[in-house]
């Protein structure tokens, strides 16, 4: 890839590399890594689950229904969280409670994620802006993962087996939350389900088949993409339903755009806020698709009379309040490549990317 996100070195982020035979021997392999720095990690998220009103109980009821739901579809996922938990010297509840934190605090979050793909000389990328709680900056990291299946990197949190990424196979997937009426913690984590279909699937039809057979219990759209396909994928308690390319991109933001799991969404989400950052996405996509990679990572700015495409956070709020854009990312599924930025697009052109291939 040609421009000034082609390479680059990141700077003092923390980056692992993760490896195992066995699940268990993952897990283990990625809590000794984190095991100065998990334990902290996980009460700093103690403290945002109280900030926004998630008590001790409800958190251990959450992360009772995610181990069931894990233990039901996927209980290999279970022994490399419990690995992680060995190794990190931390109980197993914290190593949950953090892979499950979407569905934990799934009443109470708010979110601001913008995503798009986009058909550049005949070859698929992803991109987007990873907005979340200033206070949880220091939490997240890149990684490199190698175990059963394919092997696959991006970034994600301390603690937290997936997130964005993208696998060897050439798979990538991207997130953005959403919010239904009926969302809560009964199904498969969000996060799980990253590390599941990123380890097991090579294209997007696969990946589909994997994300149908989990049961949901919270909703997220899952942006995926390989060399000949690319989707949004709408998962929440009332299914899963697809919106498909068009014009060779997919854009997303923060709201249902499928009028099934529509009429379910929460009252409390800003929906007009999240249309004006697609409508404002998609105007700028209206004359035509980028035509470099480095004007897909332009088509994420906003200025200060424009949508919140970049999320600036607001100091004079509480804490569970302060929403930042953390990252951003691309992904280059034909080169197996992910890229990630630590802070705003704004800093594109000279910040510190750090790349990734497989």
């Amino acid at each position: 890839m040609s421009g000034p996100y082609g390479g680059g070195v990141a700077g003092e982020r923390l980056h692992l590399e993760v490896s195992g035979r066995t699940h268990r021997e993952l897990g283990l392999s990625r809590g000794r890594a984190l095991r100065s720095s998990l334990g902290a990690a996980y009460e700093r998220y103690a403290a945002l689950f109280r900030a926004v009103g998630v008590p001790e109980d409800a958190e251990q009821d959450g992360v009772e229904r995610a181990a069931a739901a894990i233990a039901g579809w996927r209980p290999a996922v279970l022994e490399e969280l419990a690995g992680v938990a060995d190794g990190a010297g931390v109980k197993i509840e914290q190593v949950i409670a953090l892979n499950a934190r979407t569905e934990i605090l799934a009443a109470r979050s708010s979110h601001e994620c913008s995503a798009l793909t986009a058909l550049i000389d005949g070859r698929r990328y992803g991109a987007q802006t990873w907005d979340w709680h200033i206070e949880l900056d220091g939490c997240w990291h890149t990684h490199e993962v190698a175990g059963p299946g394919h092997r696959y990197a991006g970034l994600t949190e301390e603690g937290i087996l997936s997130k964005i990424g993208v696998n060897e196979a050439g798979l990538a997937l991207h997130f953005n939350l959403l919010k239904h009426v009926s969302d809560g913690a009964d199904g498969v984590p969000m996060h799980v389900l990253s590390r599941v279909v990123l380890a097991e699937c090579a294209t997007v039809d696969e990946a589909l088949t994997v994300v149908r057979s989990a049961p949901i219990g919270s909703s997220s759209a899952l942006t995926l993409l390989d060399t000949t396909t690319a989707v949004s994928a709408e998962l929440s308690p009332a299914g899963v339903f697809v919106i498909a390319e068009r014009d060779g991109s997919v854009q997303r933001t923060n709201h249902f755009r499928h009028p099934i799991p529509l009429t379910g969404q929460r009252d409390d989400v800003e929906e007009s806020q999240s249309s004006a950052r697609l409508e404002l996405v998609r105007s700028r996509l209206a004359a035509g698709l980028p035509a470099t990679v480095d004007a897909l990572v332009e088509v994420l700015l906003s200025g200060e009379d424009e949508a919140p495409l970049c999320c600036v956070p607001d100091m004079s709020l509480g804490y569970g309040e302060r929403m930042s854009t953390l990252a951003t990312i691309l992904t280059d599924p034909a080169a197996r490549t992910v890229r990630v930025l630590d802070g705003m697009p704004t800093r594109a052109a000279d910040g510190p990317w750090r790349v990734i291939s497989l």
